[in-house]
């Protein structure tokens, strides 16, 4: 049973702002990886009861498969309306899996600027790492079978659904 977004968030909110406050970063900002990771930083910026603006990576141009798989049709320019240079950033993910996508948003972001700090936060951790990258804050930890996966469904309201890949004989 996966669990529901809507009741991961405020849990996600208050492990957030003590991680920030920990950290004595009063003012972060925020960025989403495009698509999911939009959904999943706005949902948690309504928790948080802020309305900073939203900063939005799409890493397609940055991914290490981008030769193997080629370019998405969808893809978008990032749209960063901050400096990325001496901030302290908020990286929001809905997913986080190989840690491949991450990786990548890094290496975007270092391309803007070298970031005070960045702390990282995942709806859901699939537990399946590739990279050694761990979220700072996240939702929930799922270990799936190897021919799942879980998409996130929103924007609003945000739902996950468990997946099965196409048996490939």
């Amino acid at each position: 049973m996966l669990p529901n977004p809507a009741e991961l968030l405020p849990q996600m909110a208050s492990a957030l702002t003590q991680h920030l406050n920990q950290r004595q970063i009063s003012a972060p900002r925020f960025i989403g990886i495009r698509t999911g990771g939009v959904w999943v930083a706005q949902a948690l910026l309504d928790a948080l009861g802020r309305d900073d603006t939203l900063g939005v990576l799409d890493v397609s141009f940055y991914r290490d498969d981008f030769s193997q798989n080629g370019l998405h049709p969808q893809v978008q320019p990032s749209e960063l309306p901050f400096e990325i240079e001496g901030q302290h950033l908020v990286l929001i993910d809905d997913v986080l899996m190989s840690g491949r996508t991450i990786r990548a948003a890094l290496n975007e972001l270092f391309d803007y600027g070298r970031p005070a700090s960045v702390t990282l936060v995942s709806l859901l951790d699939l537990n399946a790492r590739e990279l050694p990258i761990r979220p700072d804050v996240v939702g929930a930890t799922l270990s799936l079978a190897s021919d799942q996966r879980v998409k996130l469904a929103g924007p609003a309201p945000l739902s996950l659904e468990l997946q099965t890949l196409a048996n490939r004989d």
